[in-house]
């Protein structure tokens, strides 16, 4: 049992959807100074990282039209895709959303981009924003 004072939720990245991650790398890069966070591409959208201090932003480009990202882009167009909260427990925050009735599109986690096991809440229950939970 760990005897460190919990941490409390935070934002740990924001996906940005866009169609092109070289027409936009150089304002995050170059511009605002963040650096380059390898990750892995996941459902279907190649992934750049850029540290924001504690946070990421996630930059998503689809690499095909029918992916999640995809799919935003075409509905939407460029722009915020995703917001991802750190939390202690991913298990029994899903479960808290459960018996809240909020809608979960992963009813199991997942491992996502980074290596940690995460879950997405539907945006019709959370106000229109896709919500992705991960743990610390």
């Amino acid at each position: 049992m760990s005897t460190a004072a919990p941490r409390g939720t935070r934002i740990a990245h924001i996906g940005i959807a866009i169609d092109s991650i070289e027409r936009i790398l150089p304002f995050y890069k170059d511009i605002l100074g963040m650096p380059e966070v390898p990750l892995n591409d996941e459902d279907g959208a190649r992934i750049v990282g850029l540290a924001a201090g504690e946070s990421l932003v996630e930059l998503l480009q689809p690499h095909v039209s029918d992916s999640p990202v995809g799919r935003f882009l075409s509905k939407r167009g460029p722009g915020v895709h995703h917001i991802c909260f750190q939390v202690e427990d991913l298990d029994g925050t899903l479960d808290k959303c459960r018996r809240a009735g909020l809608r979960l599109i992963d009813e199991v986690p997942r491992i996502g981009a980074e290596g940690k096991r995460i879950a997405f809440l539907h945006p019709h229950s959370t106000a229109g924003v896709l919500v992705e939970f991960t743990e610390y």
